[in-house]
């Protein structure tokens, strides 16, 4: 693979070369992958609990099985620590990829084949179990891609792996809403299990990550203690770690939030299967490309601390274009903007925000501080989602609803401003080489 990549990245201009590297590629690879269990727990399963008549409030209940990815850190450091037998001689990570692989498409069979007519709890423990598979392999896939990239890619490798991650989820959501108009709910989530397969054949392919630096090594409850709390802790004795903690939570309330009800304020504003799957799915998969390019270009031009906070400004405003499209009702054109503009924002934010909190991981933690990062960076607004939103839509409408949300964003964008100007920002990155080359 390195060969042929080698050969392609000479005939490209060099401005682009650095995104065909061998390890940005595997990393757009890995994002394919870890991004369609998303889908396939969010929209999609909205969309199918919708259609069988399941109520808005126990619909938005769904999405505390995204919780779970919310507490993934709890068995992070069991994959930083337990080599698995058999396959361990692969390599830790390589092991523990293959097996999680493994269980997302078991997780996901199980969901597609629940009836949510006849049996709505069995649909609630298949949906858990995917969003615990999810999780697991979102620990895994993230370990290894940090480890993979060396810390002049953790820009580009972040974008590729949010191409990726766009891709597995827009791929694999549109593909299950075209295969249950003619085949059913069932087939549409059998076939697309089949996109755990890219992170598989990444493994196989590449190795075991280069810059991989296993913990310490002790026995028994001296092992069991620190792997629990030796990653939390280095993290914590960082300058102004709590204050960076407090700004992950915050920073993604409003878009978490806009994001997993977006789908019940499309069918209730009368867009068809087809509209949905053609603006939603289509031209947002080609936005949020969009995004994560022109993410990319602000991050090489800007550095990683302008580049968080002209994201984070974009995905505030972002979510005024819903609350318009709210007002306006069924419009292909203002759903193209809102869309559009959503999409190029997350696009934007995906690339800065995954680069600084792959910078915040120390390589001996990688697996546990990244999962305890990326899951802090949600669990609000999927909490507030799952338990309220649906009913603050009952209660107030769309319009208020999604002005709530613009709101909910500006905390964060106003710690983030304080944290730069005080220097925690680079205070709060482990590794000095990714310090260095923070900007």
């Amino acid at each position: 693979m390195t060969s042929f990549v080698t050969a392609l990245r000479a005939r490209l201009p060099v401005s682009v070369q650095p995104y065909f590297e061998a390890a940005p590629l595997a990393a757009l690879l890995l994002g394919v992958s870890s991004g369609f269990p998303y889908a396939m727990l969010g929209a999609t399963l909205s969309t199918r609990l919708k259609q069988d008549g399941i109520s808005k409030a126990s619909i938005t209940a769904f999405s505390l099985a995204f919780l779970v990815y919310n507490l993934k850190f709890l068995w992070a450091p069991a994959i930083d620590r337990v080599r698995l037998p058999l396959l361990g001689r692969y390599g830790r990570r390589r092991a523990w990829l293959w097996l999680s692989a493994l269980f997302v498409v078991a997780a996901v069979t199980a969901l597609g084949l629940a009836d949510p007519v006849a049996n709505l709890g069995g649909v609630v423990l298949a949906a858990v179990l995917v969003g615990v598979a999810g999780a697991t392999f979102d620990i895994v896939i993230d370990a290894y891609r940090i480890e993979l990239l060396q810390p002049h890619q953790l820009g580009v490798g972040s974008g590729m792996s949010q191409y990726g991650w766009r891709i597995g989820s827009a791929t694999a959501g549109g593909l299950a809403l075209i295969v249950a108009t003619h085949f059913g709910w069932s087939a549409a989530y059998v076939l697309c299990a089949g996109f755990a397969l890219p992170a598989v054949l990444v493994a196989l392919l590449m190795g075991e990550p280069s810059r991989h630096r296993a913990p310490a090594p002790s026995k028994g409850w001296a092992e069991l203690f620190g792997a629990v709390v030796n990653p939390l802790t280095e993290f914590f004795r960082r300058n102004g770690a709590w204050l960076v903690l407090l700004f992950i939570l915050l920073h993604k309330i409003g878009d978490t939030l806009a994001n997993l009800t977006v789908r019940l304020l499309l069918d209730d504003l009368g867009f068809s299967n087809e509209e949905i799957a053609t603006y939603d799915v289509g031209f947002g998969f080609f936005a949020y490309l969009i995004g994560i390019f022109i993410g990319g270009m602000l991050y090489a031009r800007l550095g990683m601390k302008r580049s968080v906070m002209v994201s984070l400004i974009l995905m505030a405003v972002s979510n005024l274009s819903f609350a318009v499209l709210a007002q306006i009702g069924h419009s292909n054109e203002f759903l193209a903007f809102t869309i559009g503009f959503e999409n190029i924002a997350s696009g934007i934010g995906g690339v800065a925000v995954v680069a600084y909190l792959s910078a915040l991981c120390n390589l001996s933690f990688t697996a546990t501080q990244f999962a305890l990062l990326s899951a802090a960076a949600s669990v609000v607004g999927r909490f507030l989602t799952g338990t309220t939103a649906g009913r603050l839509i009952e209660w107030f409408g769309y319009v208020d609803f999604y002005l709530l949300t613009t709101l909910a964003a500006l905390p964060g964008v106003l710690l983030y401003a304080w944290l730069w100007r005080t220097g925690l920002v680079e205070q709060s990155i482990a590794e000095n080489d990714v310090r260095a080359d923070a900007g």
